[in-house]
């Protein structure tokens, strides 16, 4: 398997942000593929099957593969400090027993990145989630051997949603370590998207099955699940987050509410969006998305994302919204970067770079 080219670019010892007034702003959904995974799922067929596969193309891809010099000079032109590094979907949730030996290897090069740039990257583990056991093993060495901060999750695996009992093992492991899971959009399965997603032209159909609408009905339902499922009344320290504001779920928290006459949960629906959930903007600067989050989960757990490199755009994105995102000033250094350090503050070993 062969690593991301380490582009060149400004070294550990000097790349480091801009001076600003503004706070110090990580971002938490931030994305990288490596070539053997691309290759891997080729091998699959996943480009036959998941229109996502096709996205990761042309300058996307490029930027997608570079874990150096190109990144971080369009973070610092976006305003952006620290990048929390993710396997971009659907990561290796469909790639079977070979994913166990190639998510630890992934892991121990995003390790050697990290070691490189301690002050510009963070990471989230990436998981051999086909074997739940075996991924809960990768996430406990990630956190504690290699200072990741937590994990992602591509929605369903199989024909399994990540509620399923299988799935048990890697949530606990969460929970235990005190980090986070976020749960990232994947293409619905192809039942759904040919009774909803099909019929108009393949291109349009491809679109609205992935970023127009299907990705993000996904990944809220797959929390949805959780929540009703009772994995946050047996697991109550179990952090989640979800990118988009929340992957529409925060906009139907009323209709959501309506069920707890018949969830036979431990508490109200409401209650799980405010102990058990983050929300992320995922580079939809839209400050009245911000407001409904915030009201609904509370200041204190909303975390900043650009979605590189899908939601990249010039001229100092990132920072332009959080000068003028409306928050006060406690809440805007909250949001830039201090309920990330506090969400993750317990996790990570000798690796993490705080």
């Amino acid at each position: 398997m062969v690593n991301p080219p380490l582009r060149d670019g400004a070294d550990a010892r000097t790349s480091m942000p801009p001076d600003s007034a503004c706070p110090r702003i990580i971002g938490v959904e931030e994305h990288f593929l490596t070539p053997e995974v691309r290759q891997a799922w080729a091998r699959a067929g996943l480009d036959a099957v998941d229109p996502s596969v096709a996205f990761h193309s042309g300058v996307v891809e490029d930027r997608l593969l570079d874990l150096a010099g190109q990144r971080l000079a369009l973070m610092d032109e976006t305003g952006l400090d620290v990048q929390v590094l993710s396997l971009t979907t659907p990561s290796l949730h469909d790639l079977g027993a070979e994913s166990v030996a190639m998510a630890r290897h992934i892991n121990d090069m995003l390790a050697q990145v990290i070691a490189r740039y301690p002050t510009r990257f963070q990471a989230l583990a990436t998981l051999p989630v086909c074997d739940p056991q075996a991924a809960a093993l990768e996430l406990e060495r990630c956190v504690l051997s290699l200072g990741f901060r937590g994990t992602m999750l591509c929605g369903r695996v199989g024909e399994r949603n990540l509620d399923h009992p299988d799935f048990t093992p890697v949530f606990d492991c969460a929970q235990r370590l005190r980090v986070p899971v976020l749960l990232h959009p994947r293409t619905p399965a192809m039942p759904v998207r040919q009774a909803y997603y099909w019929g108009l032209r393949p291109e349009v159909d491809a679109a609205l099955a992935t970023y127009g609408l299907g990705w993000h009905y996904d990944a809220g339902l797959q929390f949805v699940r959780l929540v009703l499922a009772g994995v946050f009344d047996r697991m109550p320290e179990l952090q989640v987050i979800l990118g988009h504001w929340g992957e529409l779920v925060l906009f139907y928290a009323e209709r959501l509410a309506a069920m707890d006459r018949v969830s036979g949960l431990a508490h109200p629906i409401a209650t799980y969006l405010r102990r058990n959930l983050h929300v992320t903007a995922s580079g939809m600067f839209l400050p009245h998305y911000l407001r409904r989050a915030a009201e609904l989960v509370g200041p204190d757990r909303l975390l900043f994302s650009t979605d590189f490199p899908y939601q990249y755009r010039p001229g100092g994105d990132a920072r332009r919204f959080l000068e003028h995102c409306g928050l006060p000033e406690s809440a805007k250094a909250g949001f830039a970067h201090g309920n990330w350090q506090r969400l993750v503050g317990g996790a990570g070993g000798a690796g993490a770079a705080r």
